[in-house]
């Protein structure tokens, strides 16, 4: 028989099983279409699969399954983001799934939950064992009620319900739940007296947990988590022994900005400004699809450029895409966005609940925003009439994602550009090799903005040798000149910038006595102090216990703190200047939501002299009082194995010292440095980003490295050694295999295989096989077969195309 087919890919559904399947269409189905999502029934088992419908066709239905039930009433993906599913399962080794997922905001997405109902005629209660009983009761009670809520609410195991259900006492029905944020932050405190603690019987930890949350009166879960190293089972234990009572704060869904009504000054632009304002408009205008690169000094204007780029195409009724690397820069460029826009602009970032998120997507669909600004997940904002899109510094790392699917939003944003004929406006002081050489030969157009916007000039930059510091008797982390600099600064009510990219207090405690070093359990890196919590922290997986001054091998008591961090920076400054109010900006401060923007707000309203923080203080901020930058370790990642390095250490250096002097007063940075010597830092001081690539494109060119190839990195884990070795070397095989037989005109470096820098984390193995290669479709073919080999266990393997490190 005849009939309507939905062609469908499984949500969940490993890469082997990562293909379309057909299922019949019944008539009260028929308006499903492409976009939507349905349940169907999968395999011998016919176990309820969520899916994605592709493509529906007709033809003949006698031996399909139907599809159960379709989830949406229109569709939540359009004709772009369905194609743009296939290009990224193509191009980067995704399921269809993982493309989906990252599309869709988490707070619209679904999942099966079992739902139970009471059987009327089960009357054999004797039968029941008292778990049994009390799950059967609340069941009958509620009338029907999701598995998760009877499990939650009773505290019982899911095999009670499936004796349920055995016995049929109960019905069980599967239905698809929508998934959304909590609008709220859970918080606990103190359920008895203080004094009634000491007489409670706990373990050592529950007791540390009590006595936090006794002298801070309340807490979030997450924050008491991480001042007490504790999991949420043993704050879940009080909660149970009745020592805490849980509640929640409110979490507003709406992201913080200005509702002023918008106001658009007018935005006189500079010459060079005028000409590549003038030259990316007409290319918007031309209707055909093209790739920018605005390259300009740092603080020569590129967001007035920027500004009037989206007014003219927002006057188009077109949207605009605006994205920058680092959460810490949202906040400055929210403000200036929404005083001009209002309402009409709309915020992704990760920092955002799922439910503010789900809201901001609706807007953009629905039509009501035209502007959306935010991080990488930006780059998916659903506008049907898309005009243009700007990376603000398009080098950074950030923009590539580092879990599945691992795409770099420039990437994503060249296929929007192509599909809406629209312009992408790749923006930097400092751009990207790769995208630096694409611009010089002409796949690219390119704008230059060689000078400070008004009156402003670029900093002077000064170097000090740290080595010299130190044999003169200086042991301090501040260098003579940058504390001499500093002063002066205060004095003058200006602020000063200070960059360590480095959190925590100290990088590893070692014995002197034996050379134990503290290291992760669970990984092959050593574990970094924090003085904030008294903890020694891993940085990979999170675990973490109390710092100690006794050897754990020796029992000897001369542990030594080595390295320095932010924490122990911000103790130095503390001391080296008592009255000064010191901000300390890092992955630890900035724990909470919104905590970026209070903190950049506080700075920009002089509420603190000195902020000193990790890269995210590097790039894109402006401050007209900060005078004064200083760099503390210039060093630390110029000498790392991987090929960007020296390009990294460039442009974090040039990003940095640009924050100073952006308003009317000069400005000053200096740089502390083991090799002042070093033609990077020379580069750096002088801003010449020219001289830079003309330097780093011959060693790439020398030593095959991007824009002269791809990158593919191979990946297999496993928590045996053994295991994800073996793994590697028979993908490696069959490779070479390939390469003497059916793919014999492919050329491929291949370095390895063998263990990753860090070789386990989490207590799984990690090794590796790095290829220099063409990313065509050719490789790709040959590539998808290669891993295509049974593991097993815990055994997986991941494909990276052109990661930003290969460390």
């Amino acid at each position: 028989m005849n009939g309507k087919i939905a062609k469908v890919v499984l949500d969940g559904a490993a890469f082997a099983f990562d293909r379309q399947y057909s299922y019949a269409l019944t008539p009260e189905f028929y308006s499903a279409c492409a976009g939507m999502r349905a349940v169907v029934p999968f395999g011998r088992g016919n176990l309820k699969k969520q899916c994605m419908i592709v493509e529906v066709t007709e033809g003949d239905t006698d031996s399909l399954k139907s599809v159960i039930s379709v989830t949406d009433s229109e569709p939540v993906l359009n004709d772009e983001m369905l194609k743009m599913c296939d290009y990224l399962n193509e191009h980067i080794f995704c399921t269809r799934s993982d493309a989906v997922h990252a599309m869709l905001p988490a707070g619209i997405c679904y999942k099966l939950t079992d739902y139970y109902s009471a059987n009327k005629e089960f009357a054999s209660e004797t039968l029941l064992s008292e778990d049994e009983a009390r799950a059967l009761a609340l069941i009958r009670s509620k009338g029907e009620i999701s598995a998760p809520k009877i499990l939650r609410e009773l505290s019982l195991d899911e095999s009670v319900l499936a004796s349920l259900a055995e016995k049929e006492a109960v019905f069980k029905n599967c239905s698809p739940v929508r998934k959304m944020g909590d609008a709220a932050q859970k918080w606990v405190r103190l359920a008895i007296s203080p004094e009634e603690l000491d007489g409670i019987k706990l373990t050592p930890r529950q007791r540390e947990v009590s006595e936090v949350i006794r002298d801070t009166v309340s807490v979030s879960i997450k924050e008491a988590c991480y001042f007490t190293g504790v999991g949420v089972s043993v704050i879940n234990a009080l909660i149970k022994k009745g020592v805490l009572t849980s509640f929640e704060k409110e979490v507003f869904r709406t992201p913080c900005r200005n509702c002023s009504p918008a106001v658009r000054d007018e935005i006189l632009l500079t010459d060079e400004q005028q000409k590549a304002f003038d030259g990316m408009l007409e290319q918007i205008k031309s209707g055909k699809p093209s790739v920018s690169l605005l390259y300009g000094v740092t603080g020569s204007g590129k967001t007035q450029v920027f500004l009037k780029l989206a007014d003219a195409v927002s006057d188009m009724g077109k949207g605009v895409i605006i994205m920058v690397p680092e959460i810490a820069l949202t906040p400055q460029i929210i403000n200036l966005f929404s005083r001009r826009y209002g309402n009409k602009i709309a915020v992704f970032h990760s920092a955002m609940s799922a439910g503010q998120r789900m809201d901001e997507w609706k807007r953009v669909k629905n039509g009501d925003a035209l502007i959306a600004i935010g991080t990488r997940s930006a780059v998916f904002a659903p506008f049907e009439n898309l005009g243009l899109i700007i990376m603000d510094e398009e080098q950074e790392h950030t923009y590539k994602s580092e879990k599945n699917p691992k795409f770099h939003a420039r990437d994503i944003a060249k296929f929007r550009a192509s599909y809406h004929n629209s312009l992408l406006c790749l923006a930097s002081a400092t751009p990207s090799v790769e995208s630096y050489t694409a611009a010089l030969s002409g796949r690219y157009s390119l704008y230059k903005l060689t000078k400070r916007y008004g009156s402003a000039s670029l900093p002077k930059v000064e170097t000090v040798d740290m080595k010299k510091e130190i044999l003169s008797g200086n042991s301090s982390s501040i260098s003579r000149l940058l504390y001499e600099k500093t002063q002066e600064t205060l004095k003058s009510g200006n602020q000063a910038i200070l960059l360590l990219n480095r959190r925590g207090h100290n990088t590893y405690i070692s014995c002197p006595d034996c050379g134990y070093v503290s290291t992760c359990p669970n990984c092959s890196v050593s574990l970094t102090y924090h003085s904030a919590n008294g903890r020694l922290m891993c940085h990979y997986c999170g675990y973490s216990e109390k710092a100690t001054h006794k050897c754990p091998n020796c029992s000897g008591e001369h542990m030594k703190y080595m390295g320095i961090g932010t924490q122990k920076v911000a103790e130095e400054l503390q001391t080296l200047f008592p009255k000064a109010r010191i901000l300390r900006l890092d992955a630890d401060s900035t724990m909470t939501r919104d905590s970026y923007s209070k903190y950049l707000s506080a700075f920009s309203n002089g509420e603190y002299d000195i902020m000193l923080g990790t890269q995210m203080v590097a790039k894109g901020l402006d401050f007209p009082n900060v005078t004064l930058v200083g760099v503390i370790g210039a060093d630390q990642a110029m000498y790392s194995e991987d090929f960007r390095s020296f390009e990294r250490t460039f442009s974090l250096l040039t990003q940095v010292v640009g924050r100073a002097g952006r308003g009317e007063n000069s400005g000053t940075a200096i740089i502390q440095t083991v090799n002042p010597e070093s033609n990077i830092i020379e580069l750096a001081k002088k801003q010449d980003y020219e001289g830079f690539y003309n330097e780093e494109i011959l060693t790439r060119k020398l030593m095959i490295y991007p824009p002269y190839c791809d990158i593919c990195v191979v990946s297999a884990f496993s928590s045996s050694k053994e295991t994800a070795e073996n793994t590697i070397k028979s993908i490696f095989g069959k490779i070479k295999e390939m390469l003497n037989t059916e793919y014999s005109d492919i050329k491929l470096i291949i370095l390895g295989p063998s263990p990753a820098s860090v070789p386990r984390v989490n207590n799984r193995y990690r090794y590796r096989a790095i290829i220099k290669c063409k990313n065509n479709r050719r490789f790709r073919d040959m590539l998808r077969e290669c891993i295509k080999i049974k593991t097993t266990g815990d055994t997986s393997v991941s494909v990276d195309i052109n990661p930003e490190s290969i460390i």
